[in-house]
């Protein structure tokens, strides 16, 4: 379940006005909100579906946009149980007006005050609020090294992966860790495995020195030595003087 909304973030309408695949089973949807609002790379917004006989379903997502762009980009997955994803795959279009309230979450954000390094971990859709980061940090034009440890099954679900790849071959301390869980590696600097303590280290290598900040989503119980990605319950720990934190799962 999301955060309760603060009073600056009541529900109001927000027009789609683009769609676009970015797997089989995600898709990006683009908002203009009747209200725009400013937002944190790291932030997600609320959903609100009402049917014609009053049920309604609520959903969190996370925005995949930088908070330097004018519109709200939420990358949707498909899960077939879900009340709120197939909506959105099977009969959302552009035009169509849907409710938002946002944004919300304070804890699992990065601003550039904070700094770096940066060690970026997600699987799946977990990555898409570490995009809103990336994106952000690109925009901005900032020299801060980030790598990012991004796990999903098989080629076609990388998710974001043409710009990941393009943002990765810039060499500009933007490092891209992909691992493939159920197909060999594409790119020779890839893995073909789950998420282990090696690859982690390997990850922590490509950066200039220890990170300074590390964002891990649902891996969880990962352990890397003596250093752990903590659960969600910490605001800490491992031998890093870093900030470690989970973001919300993705909702159905």
């Amino acid at each position: 379940m999301s955060a309760e909304p603060s009073p600056q973030s009541p529900w109001q309408a927000a027009t789609i006005t683009r769609i676009e695949r970015r797997t089989p089973r995600v898709t990006s949807f683009w908002f203009r909100p009747s209200r725009p609002f400013a937002r944190l790379a790291g932030q997600h917004v609320d959903v609100r579906l009402t049917a014609p006989d009053g049920y309604q379903a609520r959903r969190s997502y996370s925005i995949a946009s930088a908070p330097d762009t004018g519109g709200v980009e939420l990358a949707i997955e498909r899960l077939d149980d879900g009340e709120v994803s197939p909506f959105f795959h099977d009969v959302a279009a552009v035009g169509d007006e849907i409710e938002l309230r946002g944004p919300l979450g304070g804890h699992f954000i990065w601003e550039e005050s904070d700094g770096g390094p940066i060690l970026l971990v997600g699987g799946g859709s977990g990555v898409v609020p570490l995009m809103a980061m990336v994106r952000h940090r690109t925009l901005r034009n900032k020299a801060v090294p980030v790598a990012l440890v991004f796990s999903a099954r098989v080629w076609d679900e990388v998710i974001f992966r043409d710009e990941l790849i393009g943002l990765d071959d810039r060499r500009d301390g933007f490092d891209l860790v992909l691992t493939l869980t159920r197909e060999p590696a594409r790119r020779p600097s890839d893995y073909s495995r789950r998420v282990d303590a090696r690859m982690m280290a390997q990850a922590i290598e490509r950066l200039p020195k220890a990170p300074r900040l590390a964002l891990c989503l649902r891996l969880e119980r990962l352990r890397l030595g003596r250093r752990r990605c903590p659960d969600r319950r910490r605001r800490s720990g491992g031998d890093y003087p870093h900030r470690a934190l989970w973001s919300l799962t993705e909702a159905r």
